[in-house]
């Protein structure tokens, strides 16, 4: 019988819901491949979880010990509804990563905290909510003939853009659009990312575990398999390992779990594209005793042994 904190929550979505995949969602197929991982990892140091949508509305979050980020990925499209969410959730149980965090890393203006702590990352300018967009101007300032501009808060390359200078007018009038109900970031284009795309390194309080590498399809930017982008194994340097241990490090506080991924910029420096700290993709999946070291983390922090 299951008592009341002797329990875990893995938070997903609705969409994600269902243990049962139908036949041809590999989509689903992949987030119950890591969510199994991670749960027998939880079952064989004998603690429960359960995978749960955090926007039911029959959840009691106080029967949980804590409430795991795992595949929240409808937050952005629901900002104002998961907020709300998150201050009643965080009354109730622990979430991981704390709640500090999570609203800290749900902004890309994090970006800019993690410039002033000495991490080098793609340089961006932000475009705020409310204001209009000169890309002429932005253009300049960066020393760039092509750019990326994406939502401060987004996933999925959701309004996603890459923009030559000679074509960025076309698209101001949709920017400023968007541009009158959230902040947008504005950052050079990193050319690197057609040939040996990004990676990304999965780091476990504070400690590094595993890599891979997302490539973009042909003809495409985007290295999100939502777009076509492929995934494969990737063994990472000793600078890069090191590069995005630090950069956990400079984190408000460091984060029990996340995701760095990284570019190589236009002088072949290492350079940080996104902190996924709040939904990561994990990829446990390609490397499976990774779950192992995550459901000892977890456990740890919530002194469940």
């Amino acid at each position: 019988m299951t008592h009341a904190h002797d329990e875990i929550a893995l938070l997903t979505d609705r969409r994600y819901e269902s243990s049962v995949v139908p036949e041809g969602d590999w989509y689903l197929s992949n987030i119950l491949q890591d969510d199994t991982l991670l749960m027998a990892a939880l079952r064989d140091l004998g603690i429960r979880s359960r995978r749960v949508a955090w926007s039911r509305l029959d959840v009691d979050w106080s029967h949980f010990k804590c409430a795991v980020f795992r595949t929240t990925w409808d937050y952005f499209d629901r900002f104002v509804e998961f907020t709300s969410w998150l201050d009643r959730a965080a009354s109730e149980t622990r979430l991981l990563n704390d709640l500090s965090l999570v609203r800290w890393n749900m902004d890309k203006h994090y970006l800019a905290d993690l410039a002033r702590a000495g991490i080098p990352v793609v340089p961006s300018r932000f475009i705020e909510r409310g204001s209009t967009i000169a890309t002429q101007q932005l253009f300049r300032e960066l020393d760039c003939h092509e750019a990326v501009i994406k939502p401060c808060v987004s996933g999925a390359a959701r309004h996603t853009y890459r923009v030559h200078i000679d074509h960025a007018v076309e698209i101001e009038p949709l920017l400023n659009e968007l541009l009158a109900n959230e902040a947008f970031l504005f950052q050079p284009f990193q050319s690197d990312v057609l040939v040996h795309g990004e990676i990304s390194l999965m780091v476990f309080d504070g400690r590094f575990t595993h890599a891979i590498q997302k490539l973009p399809k042909h003809g495409d930017f985007r290295v999100q398999d939502d777009h076509g982008g492929t995934v494969q194994r990737y063994v990472p340097s000793t600078a890069e390992i090191e590069f995005a241990e630090r950069a956990m490090t400079a984190c408000p506080s460091l984060p029990l779990y996340g995701r760095v991924d990284l570019i190589r910029d236009h002088c072949g420096q290492l350079a940080i594209m996104e902190l996924e700290l709040i939904e990561p993709e994990l990829w446990l999946r390609f490397h499976p005793p990774a779950a192992a070291v995550l459901a000892r983390a977890i456990a740890n922090h919530v002194n469940f042994i």
